[in-house]
């Protein structure tokens, strides 16, 4: 009997992944795996164990940033081998065989670093360093520090759904949102206790209350209040005290999202409810094809006992 096949009802499951490039990241209580789709038709798949939380790592509201970095490590790692697999990797430019001359094996590690620290930086600059400067000029004529953060709060999602929206329209970035629907898909069927085929996966709905972009969007929401105590007018000051608060307001989100991906109520319907309907543009309906290779993401981490996934 298959290991779906032993789950005799629907339960609320640890269960997560990640779209990637013509392919998905599967994550599972024990062991993690990613199918990418090759360019000859096949799957390529590959299974790790996944990394247990152990010591301050599993503490409430100090778990979540830990939580997050990691999976921003492995999500990027897993990215660029998905661009290898799919044949999608891009021949690199005259910086990186610079660097491959220079440093040899560490040029990967090297190139990662520069990308990662000019990335946090941009994203920095525009998530904390804009709205900072917004706010400060509203302050001339706004004395609440509750507005003013508000202020700032809704420009931070106002960027967000800009840029979310304005990637969504690139031909590489639209399939990738239909491999993360095929993601929530394939993990709605298990949590149905449906077998896993492509027809019970089609079924499914794409919306699903524990999705990145439902705690993105959290975060963004938790910030303003968080952000709501700093009453610094300097505006450098301000960027900084919210960069250095940012673990704070991760972990109150990642205890957010996994409370309403336990329950099912009025008030988790009420948290989940912005996430869900952003999840139109970064979501959207997968082929077939795309859903076999979910299915061949979340079956190696599916444990034995449905109820050693449960949330």
């Amino acid at each position: 009997m298959e290991k779906n096949e032993k789950q005799a009802c629907a339960i609320k499951t640890s269960v997560g992944g990640q779209a990637l490039l013509e392919g998905i990241m599967m994550k599972g209580p024990f062991k993690s795996a990613m199918a990418v789709r090759k360019p000859d038709g096949g799957i390529d798949i590959s299974t790790w164990d996944t990394k247990q939380p152990t010591g301050i790592r599993k503490v409430p509201f100090i778990r979540g940033t830990f939580n997050f970095i990691d999976t921003l490590i492995q999500g990027y790692n897993c990215l660029m081998r998905s661009a290898e697999i799919s044949g999608q990797e891009e021949e690199p430019d005259k910086f990186e065989l610079w660097l491959n001359k220079v440093f040899g094996k560490a040029a990967g590690t090297i190139f990662s670093t520069i990308v990662t620290v000019i990335a946090a930086a941009l994203a920095i600059g525009l998530f904390f360093g804009l709205p900072a400067v917004v706010g400060g000029f509203a302050g001339k004529y706004i004395e609440s520090k509750v507005a003013l953060s508000a202020i700032e709060g809704v420009i931070k999602i106002a960027l967000f759904f800009i840029y979310i929206i304005g990637v969504s329209k690139m031909e590489d970035i639209h399939r990738t949102f239909m491999y993360h629907g095929a993601e929530h898909k394939t993990i709605f069927c298990y949590e149905q206790g449906l077998e896993l085929t492509v027809e019970n996966v089609r079924k499914q709905k794409r919306f699903h209350p524990r999705c990145g972009t439902s705690f993105m969007l959290i975060v963004l929401i938790v910030s303003i209040l968080v952000s709501s105590v700093i009453t610094w007018d300097n505006v450098l000051i301000r960027v900084v005290l919210k960069v250095l608060m940012l673990p704070i307001t991760v972990g109150i989100s990642y205890e957010i999202i996994k409370f309403a991906g336990r329950h099912d109520n009025w008030f988790t319907k009420i948290i989940s409810a912005p996430g869900l309907w952003f999840q139109n543009f970064t979501t959207q309906e997968p082929d077939d094809s795309m859903i076999e290779v979910a299915i061949a993401a979340v079956t190696p981490v599916l444990p034995e006992n449905p109820e050693d996934a449960a949330y």
